[in-house]
Parts: C-alpha cells; structure tokens; sequence
C-alpha cells in the first residue's frame, strides 16, 4: 500500500468532521477523541509542519539513581530478573534499600557504604539461593545425585551395545 499524503491536506480533526458531515463515518462511530477536543479545542491547530516548541527538559534524576548506575556498571548486577513476580523486590531494588539504610547511619562514608551494600547484597543472595536449595536426604528422585562411576552403579553400558539390533 503506498503511503497516504493526506496529513498535509488537513488536520485530523477537520478530516474526522469531514467524515461525520459526508456520512463516510456515523456518528455513533466516532472516535472517542472527537467529544473531547470539540470540547476543549487546541489553542493551536495540530498540523504536521507546525515547528516543535523550544522547551527545556527538566534533569529528572533521583539520588537512588546515581546509586543504581554505579552497581549496574560495576557489573556486581549479573543475575535474572523475573519480571512477573511482583511479590519480591529485585536484587538492585534490595541493593538501593540496603545502601539508603547505610547512608543513612552516617558512619561511613560513600565509596565505604556502597562497599559494604554490596557485600551485604551478595550475602543475602547467598542465604536466598541456599534457602531454596533441596536438602540432602530429600525423597525426591528428581533431586538425585547421579553416580559418577560406572563402579559405583554396578553396570557398565558399551556404545557399541546400545546400536546393536
């Protein structure tokens, strides 16, 4: 389909009008828009080659952001994320929490409490995958150990047996 050059002919609240009055579109058809900005109409029309406004973006940056830059750039942030699971906090939402409550103490200083957050976060995520981990005398067999040796099973398999016909 080739591209339609119709933008430049109007705007696309003149071009709906057009529409409603030609019966081309019912009314009850119209886009939900179409009350709205008959309603409130722009103070300038919306037209394709209207020029941009100079507006001057605002720094939105939060002190946890600086702090969650440097942990994903020291590459201490390797781990998977389950973006589904919105119970549990994500191991940087942990690390911020973590160095915020250092932070606030006072006692150390900034490159000390980022250190120490750090340290504190590996630990943590060390005690969380050693709480998942199955014990050792679990009764499941999807959990069982292989034998490393054949001795140890007492059957040996050759490869050449396992083609045979």
């Amino acid at each position: 389909m080739a591209n339609s050059r119709l933008e430049k002919i109007g705007t696309i609240i003149t071009r709906t009008q057009g529409l409603l009055k030609s019966g081309a579109m019912k009314f009850d058809e119209r886009p939900l828009w179409y009350d709205v900005v008959t309603a409130f109409p722009p103070h300038e029309e919306p037209r394709y080659d209207r020029p941009a406004p100079r507006v001057s973006v605002r720094p939105i940056f939060y002190q946890e952001d600086t702090v969650r830059a440097k942990f994903h750039k020291s590459g201490k942030a390797t781990f998977a994320v389950n973006l589904l699971d919105t119970n549990n906090l994500t191991p940087t939402q942990q690390f911020i929490g973590i160095y915020q409550d250092l932070s606030t103490q006072g006692a150390l200083d900034e490159q000390k409490v980022y250190e120490t957050a750090v340290e504190l976060l590996e630990e943590k995520m060390r005690q969380q995958r050693a709480d998942k981990r199955p014990t050792e005398n679990a009764s499941s067999t999807a959990y069982a150990k292989p034998s490393s040796t054949p001795e140890d099973s007492g059957k040996t398999v050759q490869l050449q047996d396992i083609f045979k016909e």
